[in-house]
Order: C-alpha cells, then sequence, then structure tokens
C-alpha cells in the first residue's frame, strides 16, 4: 500500500433536523400523514425477437417521431393483439 492519505469532508448536518430542537420536541405528537404507497410494479418477463432491419428502422423512426419508446410501443401493440396485462397467465405458450 502507498502511504497516501485521503482526507474527507466534515458531516454535512442533515437537512431533516430542524433549526430549533426544542421546537421538534414540542410538535412530536403531532400527527404526521404518510405519503401512500406506490402502485405495485407490474412483474415483466423479457424476450428477444429478430425482425428485418427494415421493420426495425420503421419501428424506430416512427417512435423517435413520436417521442415514444420502442418498448412500449411494442408492449401496447402486444397487448391489443393478444388482450390486456393478464390475459392468458396460466395458458402453455
Amino acid at each position: 500500500m502507498s502511504g497516501k492519505k485521503v482526507m474527507f469532508a466534515a458531516k454535512r448536518p442533515s437537512q431533516a433536523t430542524p433549526s430549533n430542537i426544542d421546537d421538534w420536541v414540542e410538535k412530536r405528537d403531532e400527527v404526521v400523514v404518510a405519503p401512500p404507497a406506490p402502485e405495485p410494479k407490474i412483474k415483466m418477463k423479457r424476450f428477444t425477437i429478430d425482425v428485418p432491419i427494415s421493420l426495425h428502422r420503421k419501428i424506430k423512426s416512427s417512435c423517435a417521431l413520436r417521442n415514444v419508446h420502442m418498448a412500449d410501443e411494442i408492449r401496447d401493440l402486444l397487448e391489443e393483439h393478444f388482450g390486456g396485462q393478464g390475459a392468458g397467465e396460466g395458458a402453455s405458450s
């Protein structure tokens, strides 16, 4: 090991710490409303398909012009064709 020393700056005070501790103690009994729980994320499964370069270019340019992600566009098309999310769960593929 080299004799190099790394200096760390002093820790910043937490932004959550109130400037007057007495105010914080007096308000400790106030009800704090928690933010709503985030929506549960839908589990995703990745798969890969091969498409002709010309089709890929058409999809990519169309999505770019509309500022849409290719994955979102293709996902919407698949849901439209095969039914909404959850459709066909448990069915063999």
